[in-house]
């Protein structure tokens, strides 16, 4: 089969750029302007050129690893004990599962990041459609909406918590509009800086996070009364598969995301690498998180409801140690915000906004300052409003990942695994059109399959008809919304794509 130019090849790599006239115009700019080597990065959803492709894998393990410096791990560690009722080695065993499960997805599908050169929300489209992306893509984007507020809350409550024990500032409501304002202000200025500042950045904070992090387990290590954390009794199997559900709801959210970190690794890069770095970073701070967060609550419960789970930290931890450890791990909440607007700015310019990436991100950035302000000011209960938040969460990234994976798998073998002109082509021309724009196969098993997960699933916003099923009440919803999309586009015909016209 001959293969135009614009068009992927064997390993899905983008030869050169598809004309003008058929690209879509949210591209931010052309690939000579986007060289990986410049400060700013300002390449936006069009596949990255071969020439372009310098990336390391070793650069996705400090990504990794700062996507999961995030004090709700702390949190969300505690509830496990507190609400959950489980012991020591089931806190572990929950977390070491959901990271492997939810991350290893992560790694898994960021492999086609390598093979297409585009963000998971632009080849999202070789998937679902052109058109039919939208309606996946919006909600996508609106749940990274809920989850950058929820981070961007995290950080305004550790630059508080700063505050007052250094200077003696108690809160505020217009210290918190502040303090907000300048922590989303500071993940804008970082994501918009693109690729080379982020690696940058996680690079810094993995070394000062993983020395500190270190000092805060040989503190509790000294400070905690072991013999009663081992002897409380073992969870019921119900609570603990739903912790597991807790925990990885946080690692799903990133899937759609993978991609996009991957996107710069030349066609050499080896997959099973790609998922072991991937996978080996989260695991090195997602389990001893959680696990510090369920030993905390063993001696001081009140880790798992409190409003202001950073505050806690302050009186938990002696001033010597809390000060640097709450700086650091607002690095790390930046950093975190960082790489999801980032992605957050693909997904804009998927969905039709006609910005550069880097301005696209201001979307995100305002809404995430609005939201957060509601949170902090109007919302009663932060940790009930975060898992029903990650409970949503789960199940609306669950039917994207079950029928991303089967279209993953069939584009294994393909000759060309990723049209890098069809995908930025959004007219009838595109390789990607399918039906009047619609791969009808693929919208099917997405819908049906986030209809009968958001069925199973129950939180304070929302209870679905079944959850009162063993499926609802383990809080499996989101794996069964995996396998149901899987299952349904599997066994649905394979959508057929148009082949790309020989070169002349």
């Amino acid at each position: 089969m001959a293969v135009r130019p614009g068009v992927a090849g064997a390993d899905g790599a983008a030869t050169a750029p598809p004309s003008a006239s058929s690209a879509d115009s949210s591209a931010s700019a052309p690939a000579t302007a986007a060289a990986v080597d410049e400060t700013v990065e300002t390449r936006g959803i069009e596949p990255v050129p071969d020439h372009e492709r310098r990336g390391r894998v070793r650069e996705l393990f400090p990504t990794w690893v700062a996507a999961n410096i995030s004090v709700l791990l702390l949190t969300m560690g505690a509830g496990l004990v507190v609400f959950n009722g489980l012991n020591f080695f089931q806190v572990l065993l929950a977390a070491a599962i959901a990271g492997s499960v939810s991350f290893g997805l992560v790694g898994l599908l960021s492999v086609s990041g390598k093979w297409g050169g585009a963000p998971g929300a632009m080849l999202s489209r070789a998937t679902f459609g052109v058109r039919g992306n939208y309606f996946p893509g919006m909600i996508l984007w609106v749940a990274r909406f809920g989850w950058e507020t929820i981070n961007a809350v995290t950080g305004a409550y550790a630059v508080l918590t700063v505050l007052r024990l250094l200077f003696g500032v108690e809160s505020s409501t217009p210290l918190i509009v502040v303090t907000l304002l300048v922590f989303v202000g500071v993940t804008f200025l970082v994501s918009g800086m693109g690729r080379k500042v982020l690696n940058i950045c996680n690079t810094w904070s993995t070394y000062l996070f993983g020395i500190f992090t270190v000092l805060v387990l040989a503190y509790l290590v000294t400070t905690i009364e072991w013999s009663e954390v081992f002897s409380r009794p073992a969870g019921g199997t119900a609570m603990f598969i739903a912790g597991i559900g807790t925990i990885a709801a946080g690692g799903i959210s990133w899937i759609p995301t993978g991609p996009d970190f991957a996107r710069y690794l030349p066609h050499s890069a080896q997959g099973r690498k790609i998922f072991g770095t991937t996978l080996s970073g989260a695991l090195l701070v997602l389990v001893p998180m959680v696990l510090m967060g369920g030993v905390m609550s063993f001696k001081d419960p009140a880790l798992a409801k409190t409003n202001d789970p950073v505050s806690f930290l302050g009186e938990a931890l002696p001033g010597w140690l809390a000060v640097p450890y709450l700086l650091i791990a607002l690095i790390g909440m930046v950093l975190i915000n960082s790489l999801s607007m980032y992605s957050a700015g693909f997904t804009a310019q998927t969905m039709g906004v006609k910005l550069p990436r880097a301005s696209a991100v201001s979307i995100n950035a305002v809404i995430s300052l609005v939201g957060g302000l509601l949170l902090m000011l109007v919302a009663k209960s932060f940790y009930g409003s975060f898992i029903s938040f990650l409970s949503l969460l789960a199940v609306s990234f669950s039917a994207w990942v079950g029928v991303y994976a089967v279209d993953m798998l069939r584009r294994r073998h393909k000759t060309v695994r990723y049209d890098a002109a069809g995908l930025l082509d959004t007219s009838r021309t595109s390789r990607y059109w399918y039906v009047g724009g619609f791969c009808w196969q693929a919208m099917t098993a997405w819908g049906v399959a986030l209809l009968l997960g958001l069925a199973f699933t129950k939180c304070e916003w929302f209870a679905g008809p079944l959850v009162d099923t063993w499926i609802g009440e383990n809080g499996l919803g989101w794996a069964a919304t995996v396998l149901l999309a899987a299952v349904l586009f599997a066994v649905l015909p394979a959508p057929r794509e148009k082949e790309p016209q020989a070169a002349a």
